[in-house]
């Protein structure tokens, strides 16, 4: 489905990836989990077209997409809800979630049933539902954050990057971001998820890489990688 294989990029002359080989396969979970600094959201945002990789491939459905720009990766099927969830805070929820459908209103990708999906979108975040007419920008963080993951799942896409969903989010709405995804994965959507709590990262996905310095240093089956001592000892001790 997702192949990133010997991926490298950065910012200018600041290299951060350093040919690092992920595979999502279709119907799955993938968790990238690792420390501030590793690399995970630049290995989002090379993904999604938003910096150009300086090496390596990634294909979507056997498909080349490193170097597209990131409009022209979205038609080809993937969405991405970012770090900061970027909301358009001046148009209203309803409006958010028909601009994440605009390549299907456009012609550019299976339209499908929109108007079905907004109101499915609807029913899976009901916080939104009640705000459903409210400009985003006046919705509270966790808010914006559902707002952004279902204005991806908008795009009917073939893959879901999600980066940071649970970011500054209180307790109670990190469990429901995760239920979320537990719901949008038993649904068959496919994701790769970067989060900073990396237990219940590993409890909803099907496997994980760890990112240590641009590079990946370990990767396995969700549950092996939770029951690894190093793994465990670095990334799932006190407070996640």
């Amino acid at each position: 489905m997702l192949t990133i294989d010997k991926l490298s990029a950065g910012y200018g002359k600041v290299q951060v990836l350093h040919g690092i080989s992920i595979e999502v396969p279709r119907g799955k979970v993938v968790t990238l989990i690792g420390s501030n600094g590793a690399g995970k959201t630049t290995t989002m945002r090379a993904v999604s077209g938003m910096i150009a990789p300086t090496g390596g491939t990634i294909t979507l459905n056997g498909k080349r997409i490193d170097g597209l720009e990131p409009f022209h990766v979205a038609k080809l099927g993937l969405a991405h809800s970012p770090e900061g969830r970027r909301v358009f805070a001046t148009m209203t929820v309803t409006d958010n979630l028909t601009l994440g459908a605009f390549p299907r209103l456009t012609g550019s990708r299976p339209r499908g049933d929109v108007a079905g999906d907004l109101e499915r979108a609807l029913e899976m975040f009901p916080r939104l539902k009640e705000r459903r007419t409210q400009l985003a920008g006046t919705l509270s963080g966790g808010e914006q954050q559902m707002l952004a993951m279902a204005r991806a799942v908008m795009l009917n896409p073939e893959v879901v990057l999600l980066d940071e969903p649970s970011m500054g989010l209180a307790p109670i709405l990190v469990e429901e971001v995760f239920r979320i995804i537990a719901r949008l994965k038993s649904e068959g959507v496919t994701m790769l998820l970067v989060e900073q709590f990396a237990a219940a990262a590993l409890a909803v996905a099907d496997y994980g890489y760890v990112l240590e310095n641009g590079r990946i240093s370990v990767h396995g089956a969700a549950a092996k990688l939770r029951d690894d001592p190093a793994v465990r000892a670095a990334y799932l001790g006190g407070g996640h």
